[in-house]
């Protein structure tokens, strides 16, 4: 197997370690090695880290793109590199040029848009245009992130979308519907959870009484903690595993997934809990702002409201609340639909086969 170097500049967040994990495994032919500047989390089981750009050396390497060790990052002999994120990218560029290697960034879709991307004189908008020169190809987890890539004047010719995958497929649809609803990811604006907790109040005002769970934490954590106050039967456990959080979710009637566009431009990408819960045959009830596109069919496998609307909110929610076999038949579509398309080994030897062909591309050329 030949090395690839995998940029993250912040590694194994324990909100990614899932969705990061899921694009490498159907990898077959590349080993993924975890580079970065910070690590926020021990380094999980199944991650294999490769050298670190930490401490002084790393601060140097994100201002000027000087590359410590540059030695050892040689006698990896990597095939490419995979950045993570749009501004992984712009940092890991100055070592793929240091390497001779090609460069292939991953956009999640949060950062497409994001105002602080692009305010003049941020890293990302000062290399943007070496960027999308030197690198051979840019991945968008969703056809939505990908139009609007292009639209920020990408090369349509090496942009492409491969979504992200789940290998969390129940083997049979479920016979019944769980009960009470879910919400799981960051306490983040993005995430919607002050309309969720309205939506909860106006379900209760109405003498609905199924328990509502949000998994999760966050830098809005103390906040939505004050807010929740007072909200009988909602329960916030934290961060769980995916052993619990599959266990939640089979539980549950339906997944909630609130989201909005932020006034600074940060969005969804493809919500990773969502492929997952419609993979377990869990219906989604979604915004239209949570970036869906392509998975939620409205009223097929799901259900689509809008935005940072409470009542339309409760009203989708009270729907399934009230009909348990709308939610089953709704699950079994879900996970039918997640099994043909986002099935996490396929969309993993999707994204080896681009790395190989990219690299094999510029071998060609005799340039990275």
């Amino acid at each position: 197997m030949r090395n690839i170097i995998v940029y993250r500049d912040r590694l194994f967040a324990k909100s990614e370690i899932e969705f990061m994990r899921r694009q490498y495994v159907g990898f077959t032919r590349l080993a993924p090695l975890w580079t970065g500047r910070r690590m926020d989390g021990p380094v999980p089981e199944g991650f294999a880290p490769g050298p670190q750009l930490n401490g002084a050396s790393g601060v140097a390497f994100k201002l000027t793109g000087a590359v410590p060790n540059l030695a050892t990052f040689r006698a990896l002999d990597p095939l490419c590199i995979h950045a993570q994120f749009g501004r992984g990218g712009a940092l890991a560029l100055p070592l793929a040029e240091a390497l001779g290697v090609p460069l292939v960034v991953t956009f999640h879709g949060s950062e497409v848009d994001k105002a602080s991307y692009y305010r003049a004189f941020s890293l990302f908008r000062l290399r943007l245009a070496r960027l999308k020169t030197y690198a051979s190809a840019f991945v968008c987890i969703s056809e939505n992130a990908r139009d609007r890539l292009l639209a920020r004047g990408f090369p349509v010719e090496k942009t492409h979308a491969i979504p992200i995958g789940t290998d969390v497929i129940a083997p049979s649809p479920r016979a019944t519907a769980g009960e009470g609803i879910v919400f799981a990811g960051r306490f983040a604006e993005m995430k919607g959870i002050p309309t969720l907790l309205d939506a909860i109040r106006i379900l209760r005002a109405e003498g609905f009484t199924a328990p509502f769970t949000l998994v999760g934490d966050g830098p809005l954590r103390t906040e939505i903690t004050r807010a929740a106050a007072g909200i009988d039967g909602l329960s916030m456990p934290g961060w769980l595993d995916q052993p619990r959080l599959r266990t939640a979710m089979q539980a549950a009637r339906a997944l909630c997934v609130p989201s909005i566009i932020t006034t600074s431009g940060e969005s969804e990408g493809l919500p990773s809990v969502a492929v997952e819960a419609m993979g377990l045959g869990v219906p989604v009830v979604a915004s239209d702002e949570a970036r869906t596109e392509g998975l939620v069919r409205d009223g097929e496998n799901g259900l689509i409201v809008p935005a940072r609307n409470a009542k339309a909110l409760a009203a989708a929610l009270g729907t399934l609340l009230t009909s348990p076999e709308r939610a089953t038949a709704m699950g079994a579509a879900a996970q039918a639909h997640v099994q043909a398309n986002f099935n996490a080994d396929k969309q993993s030897q999707a994204l080896e086969n681009l790395l190989i062909k990219a690299a094999a591309f510029c071998s060609q050329k005799g340039t990275a």
